[in-house]
């Protein structure tokens, strides 16, 4: 018999390659060793609360955890439920009878390594600490890490905010005003928590416009120039508690994914919820508004401030997601719409008003206005179908112009990531330069006009004009510069082509007419 002992010694004593350890490498290779465990004990350090393998409460709501094999994680109240209920079986008997134990085996024996616990192949092998998923856990938060301070002077300026803005959206000066203040003094609501007696009050904003007026676009900018978590939702998902749909709470649910579970960070961020006019109260209908004013009453808490079961990495709740608490009291609610038909309501309004007396105005006065909507009050929004409890927590009405011509020129040439310049960059990775005469996008401008759709139109008709000329160019490397003018755009005639170095007085014939005759 050999030394297992021995054996193991000399398997200590050699490196990688065989060779014999001195003993200076032996105590470099125990300092290494003791370094990369405690590295491991660090690393391996939770940074999500245990969650209950059977209720689905978190740490902080259930206690201490029993650890399970394979990570699994037990409530106290859950292992004391389970323990008596299995009491009350009576296993002498069972394990008395021959021949239920013989049916037993016979059926165990066909599923080998078989059992409630074995999930180590579960999502790739993963750990995901007792089967359920880090999207569904919420951050432990950290004993010695205190409360970050935000220093007042450290907060972005109104003015600082919309020159960002600026630069990616055109036009909408009220607009980016009233957000860059809105944000401005969230900031300072949040800097100002606990300061003095004094409790700053949130002023949750109503954006209203047409559609492709940039409502969303401006929020998804904000969002990517701020350091604070926001969430885009969308309200035509949203429906009462017990239907299928999106719960109220997923709003919030989608601003803690934002923040990466984080319910600090959550309690403080931004939440915008487009499409708000899809809530509106049914007008005609017998049956139950599961989906409008509903709707409506239950966001109520929400706009105000209050605390809210949050479904985590879910959008409803149900018995096999975790919930966290979030207080939404510091949360800026910012809500937009295009609410259609809303300039009819306006003008009916304004035509009572003004069509009786001597100074009666002309009934057809207000029916071609582009900024009918700034004439909106709180009366037309509710003969629209919002309720009085859902406007009266919108406190700031802000309302967003029709795009005209110049706006939509503009909007092609002027933004850091212009449609133009989206363009200019594909075609200069073949090294050619294009180019669009001012009479082009007139062009273009007028076009998208007439389709009433906003700024939307715009990428739709270059796409259509661009195709030609994104299919030819590539086909011959000599073309140096590709000028786009009002009659091509027109389909009248065809691009100015010219070859490097030197113009080609005959062009040819790359728009609509040419792929027709082909």
């Amino acid at each position: 018999m050999t030394d297992n002992r021995n054996d193991d010694l000399d398997f200590r004593e050699v490196n990688e390659e065989g060779e014999k350890l001195t003993s200076d490498e032996k105590v470099d290779a125990q300092d290494t060793s003791a370094k990369d465990s405690s590295n491991n004990d660090k690393t391996e350090q939770p940074q999500y609360e245990d969650v209950c393998f059977v209720c689905r409460r978190p740490e902080s709501k259930a206690g201490k955890m029993f650890h399970l094999p394979n990570n699994i994680c037990i409530c106290d109240d859950c292992m004391h439920k389970t323990m008596e209920a299995v009491s009350q079986f009576d296993y002498n008997n069972l394990l008395n009878n021959p021949n239920l134990m013989n049916e037993l085996n016979k059926n165990s024996g066909g599923f080998p390594n078989f059992g409630f616990f074995n999930m180590d192949g579960f999502n790739g092998g993963n750990n995901l600490g007792g089967g359920i998923p880090n999207s569904q856990k919420i951050k432990k938060k950290s004993e010695k890490a205190e409360k970050p301070v935000i220093n007042i002077k450290d907060i972005p300026a109104p003015h600082k905010i919309k020159a960002k803005l600026d630069e990616y959206v055109i036009g909408q000066d009220k607009a980016k005003k009233v957000m860059s203040v809105a944000v401005y003094n969230h900031y300072k609501r949040v800097a100002t928590d606990t300061m003095d007696e004094i409790e700053i009050e949130k002023s949750n904003i109503l954006l209203l416009g047409p559609t492709g007026s940039g409502k969303t676009y401006l929020v998804k900018t904000l969002a990517r120039l701020l350091d604070v978590p926001l969430a885009i939702a969308d309200a035509t998902s949203l429906t009462e508690a017990g239907y299928i749909g999106d719960d109220i709470e997923s709003v919030v649910s989608k601003l803690l994914a934002a923040a990466g579970n984080d319910v600090e960070k959550t309690e403080h961020g931004i939440i915008f919820i487009d499409e708000i006019d899809k809530i509106a109260k049914k007008k005609n209908t017998t049956s139950r508004d599961v989906s409008g004013e509903s709707v409506q009453q239950g966001m109520l808490k929400l706009l105000e401030g209050s605390n809210v079961e949050v479904p985590v990495g879910a959008g409803s709740k149900n018995a096999m997601v975790p919930l966290a608490t979030v207080n939404t009291r510091n949360i800026l609610f910012i809500c937009g719409g295009a609410f259609p038909d809303l300039e009819e309501i306006i003008t009916q309004r304004l035509n009572k008003q003004t069509s009786i007396g001597f100074d009666a105005d002309l009934k057809d006065k207000y029916e071609n206005d582009p900024d009918i909507l700034t004439n909106v009050t709180i009366e037309d929004l509710k003969k629209f179908g919002m309720i009085p409890e859902f406007l009266g927590r919108l406190p700031i009405i802000c309302t967003l112009r029709a795009l005209d011509k110049d706006m939509l020129v503009q909007i092609l040439k002027e933004p850091k990531n212009a449609i133009l310049k989206q363009y200019q960059k594909l075609l200069a990775l073949d090294e050619v330069d294009l180019r669009f005469d001012d009479s082009a996008l007139e062009a273009i401008a007028e076009k998208a006009m007439e389709k009433e759709t906003g700024a939307r139109a715009l990428r739709a008709i270059i796409e259509e004009f661009m195709l030609d000329i994104m299919y030819e160019i590539p086909k011959d490397e000599n073309i140096g510069r590709v000028t786009i003018t009002r009659d091509y755009i027109e389909g009248k005639a065809s691009p100015i082509i010219e070859i490097r170095g030197e113009s080609v007085p005959k062009l040819p014939k790359l728009n609509t007419e040419a792929a027709k005759e082909v």
